[in-house]
């Protein structure tokens, strides 16, 4: 499915796209960072529109989220690409490979959501890689879900412009954001991204449609107290005492060999949110 792409401006002889804070500068018959946005004759269009690499009917909590809909399932779908290159990638093989996929037009999701419905499904999650660079077939499904009764929920980096993700927000039920860390260095060197656009879209999720926060917890490398506590801080006097908080525990993947977060580090980290936070959970333990 061919799809023109949103949010780029004209920048001859390039394409400057506009949908997340990178701004890339395409040339002729090239991606962006992303690698699903390509300049096409002046024109830019989404690559991997409707294509589905990965497809699951998954409890709520899964995504994770545990105080949205507890005890309901949700149909997860996944596509191509992403806007960051985390070391530690749990899902690198679709994130960052050109892995096998099926298309799925955004009318046949929502039969299969509304097929699933007798098995406890309450709408579409997207998911397994980053939905902002799925941005057209979300902008376009997104709708339908809603019409047809169900919940939209996304499961994001935040790694978006702030127009393109109020286009989307009227759409959404439900977010399980990401803050990978509380440090722009930490965003640089390991992520390939940086903080400061992923606190705003934080905002923004928070005064539109219930949140989550996931921070996957690394050893030696995002896991000290005045980090953690600088985090807790934050997500408690910007967000609310009352948003709940993933402590989840990291395993080697893509390029990280370390070992596996102690589940003492976890401990220590959770009795520090709670010290802020009403609602801390641990997860991958």
């Amino acid at each position: 499915m061919l799809r023109e792409a949103m949010y780029y401006e004209a920048d001859p002889p390039k394409i400057r796209c506009v949908l997340c804070p990178w701004h890339c500068h395409i040339p002729e018959g090239k991606v962006g960072i992303c690698r699903v946005r390509m300049n096409e004759q002046g024109s830019l269009y989404s690559l991997n529109y409707g294509k589905v690499t990965g497809i699951s009917l998954d409890p709520i909590e899964k995504k994770p989220l545990r105080c949205f809909h507890p005890g309901s399932m949700i149909l997860s779908l996944g596509t191509l690409g992403c806007n960051f290159d985390c070391g530690f990638c749990q899902n690198y093989h679709i994130a960052q490979r050109d892995a096998d996929s099926r298309e799925i037009s955004p009318d046949e999701a929502v039969a299969l959501a509304e097929e699933t419905k007798a098995y406890g499904n309450i709408g579409i999650a997207y998911t397994y890689s980053e939905p902002s660079v799925w941005f057209e077939y979300i902008y376009d499904t997104a709708p339908k879900v809603r019409a047809a009764g169900l919940k939209n929920v996304l499961v994001t980096n935040g790694y978006i412009e702030e127009a393109p993700l109020k286009a989307l927000l009227p759409y959404i039920d439900a977010v399980n954001l990401d803050i990978k860390g509380f440090r722009e260095d930490y965003y640089a060197c390991v992520c390939k991204g940086r903080l400061e656009p992923v606190l705003r879209s934080a905002r923004l999720y928070k005064a539109a449609c219930h949140l989550e926060i996931t921070t996957l917890v690394v050893p030696g490398q995002n896991d000290s107290d005045e980090e953690l506590t600088s985090l807790f801080d934050w997500v408690a006097d910007e967000l609310g005492r009352d948003t709940p908080l993933h402590l989840s525990r990291y395993y080697p993947m893509y390029r990280f060999t370390e070992r596996p977060t102690p589940r003492d580090t976890l401990e220590r980290a959770a009795e520090l949110a709670r010290r802020r936070l009403h609602r801390v959970f641990l997860g991958n333990i």
